[in-house]
């Protein structure tokens, strides 16, 4: 008999049909004459009730049918007389496949924390609340490809091993063949990288967006979407050393039309999450933020405020003055904080905010410069909750500004030459931006933290499993 999927098996009506379905046992309860087995298969975040006649199945069967088994359950299709589910399988034979020792499977019916639930990561997607965030994550990577592909881009795929931090974002992880108890280093006391596997110091990417306009500067349109690796010791439920991004970037567009592009993808991308989540979003919005599900529907239906740093700061400091206590001072050429951009957005405009024209002092070298000297088409989306979740500017396609603005901020013309080129050869405006995808996630799941949104975090003294 053919295994049907359980999301598939509760939308059918054709009740006295034999099906196959197969899954894990969440709980088992019952009487002396009928045992209810509720069986989840990760296709749904509803189980499937299975109702086993105690006549027809000796207590030898059953008795290791508990929390966490996995079994095989072959039975008819029935409609279910319970509350909270329209169908029901009436069991005529169980295989199990696998038990789970009630003393020793961590996983039993009670409430478990997330915290512990980050020390047993290996068993949490069986979890409703991980089993839903997992799924969730899926919808929203389908919902990035389709979103570029739809709009002519092309996937491009950036390198993960790289010789240098162009962008400045901080510290990297190093990739090495050589033996580390053993370094070679030459008459300065550097380190001798000409035996090592590439041959030069190299590293785990921080940012595929370099790479990136390579790519658009000759495909029109492309977008990155990887992982990037930050050793920072940032120990925050808003940072992990290894997380993915998503990075556009799109040839002969300007500042205005890269922050339409930005508000259009976020605006899909939870519209999507919407439709296609709908049961796994009530559920979080149940468990753990009533508020979730008018903050999405609240970003699909709103414009996003266009506003100048300059405002921004203005705006800040008016709030200041009227009593308003920030733990970070706001001053112009400060770099905003995410109690800054959160108070924008949830307490000022109450919708998401696209800031723009920061100084160029607190911003990367290849932004492109305005006419003012002091500020560049940079561009910061701010959501409720969560601060900035896309940044991004308009890239500077002029040469000799690039190359300025470049020694200014102590990046090496020999370790961008590459780059560069793009601007001595057939140079044009271009602009993009970069999202962080489990930023991205924490705003469609209402989770917390953003170790619960990827399957295997990465922090600071845990790269466990």
């Amino acid at each position: 008999m053919q295994r049907i999927i359980i999301k598939d098996a509760l939308k059918r009506s054709d009740f006295g049909e034999k099906i196959n379905v197969k899954g894990w046992v969440r709980t088992r309860r019952g009487n002396k004459n009928v045992s209810f087995i509720a069986l989840n298969d990760g296709s749904t975040i509803n189980n499937i009730q299975v109702v086993v006649d105690l006549t027809k199945f000796t207590e030898e069967e059953l008795k290791t049918i508990t929390t966490g088994a996995s079994l095989s359950v072959d039975g008819v299709l029935a409609e279910s007389v319970g509350q909270g589910q329209s169908v029901e399988i009436q069991a005529t034979a169980i295989e199990i496949y696998g038990t789970a020792d009630p003393e020793k499977y961590p996983l039993q019916k009670k409430g478990h924390t997330l915290e512990y639930l980050r020390e047993i990561a290996h068993l949490r997607p069986r979890t409703n609340t991980f089993g839903a965030v997992f799924r969730i994550r899926h919808n929203m990577a389908m919902a990035i490809h389709t979103f570029f592909h739809e709009r002519g881009f092309f996937y491009f795929h950036t390198p993960i091993i790289t010789s240098s931090d162009c962008e400045g974002a901080g510290q990297m992880f190093q990739v090495t063949t050589q033996n580390l108890y053993d370094l070679k280093k030459d008459e300065t006391g550097a380190i001798d990288y000409t035996n090592d596997f590439f041959g030069a110091s190299t590293a785990l990417t921080v940012s595929g967006q370099l790479e990136g306009e390579l790519g658009a500067m000759a495909l029109g349109a492309i977008y990155t979407f990887g992982p990037t690796f930050r050793a920072e010791n940032s120990n925050t439920p808003r940072h992990l050393a290894e997380f993915w991004m998503i990075e556009p970037e799109v040839a002969f567009i300007e500042i205005a039309e890269n922050m339409q592009l930005a508000q259009d993808f976020v605006q899909y991308c939870v519209n999507w999450a919407l439709k296609n989540c709908s049961e796994d979003i009530e559920f979080l919005a149940k468990m753990y933020d009533n508020e979730l599900i008018d903050r999405l529907k609240s970003v699909v239906e709103n414009d996003f405020v266009r506003l100048t740093y300059t405002e921004g700061v203005e705006i800040l400091k008016a709030a200041v003055a009227k009593g308003k206590k920030f733990e970070y001072p706001v001053d112009w050429g400060t770099d905003l904080q995410s109690e800054h951009e959160r108070y924008l957005v949830e307490d000022h405009f109450k919708k998401p905010v696209i800031l723009t024209d920061y100084p160029k002092e607190i911003k990367s070298f290849y932004m492109k410069q305005n006419a003012d000297g002091k500020t560049v088409r940079a561009m910061d989306v701010l959501f409720p909750k969560i601060g900035e979740i896309i940044g991004g500017s308009q890239r500077e396609e002029d040469l000799e500004k690039i190359t300025r603005r470049a020694q200014e901020m102590n990046v090496p013309e020999k370790d961008i030459w590459w780059y560069l080129d793009t601007r001595r050869f057939g140079t044009a405006p271009h602009s993009g931006f970069g999202l962080g995808f489990e930023r991205l996630m924490l705003f469609v799941t209402g989770m917390q933290n953003i170790r619960d949104v990827i399957p295997f975090p990465r922090t600071p003294n845990n790269a466990a499993f």
